[in-house]
């Protein structure tokens, strides 16, 4: 998935990683982090972190490798873990 931080602008950190669900599927985890929805009430973000209440965009990758809201791929970091599935994503 593609993690972004919205908590400081429009474009923050950024990464792709893995992610995962809760069994009902309303919280993310990510590197010992929990998300939550913002049920659309997010300026630009979708999800916020539970402990520091900081906002997210979390999506899909984009094929195209424009992740970042105003297109373009730059200084998102890949994670280790998910660089081979990612790499064979974006062919």
């Amino acid at each position: 998935m593609y993690i972004e931080n919205k908590s400081e602008g429009l474009e923050g950190d950024a990464r792709i990683g893995r992610v995962y669900f809760s069994k009902t599927g309303r919280t993310l985890y990510y590197k010992g982090r929990k998300f939550q929805s913002l049920k659309g009430n997010g300026f630009k973000s979708n999800y916020f972190d539970v402990e520091s209440g900081d906002e997210f965009w979390i999506s899909g990758p984009r094929k195209d490798k424009s992740d970042r809201l105003y297109g373009g791929n730059l200084n998102v970091e890949i994670d280790s873990d998910v660089l081979g599935e990612y790499k064979e994503y974006i062919k």
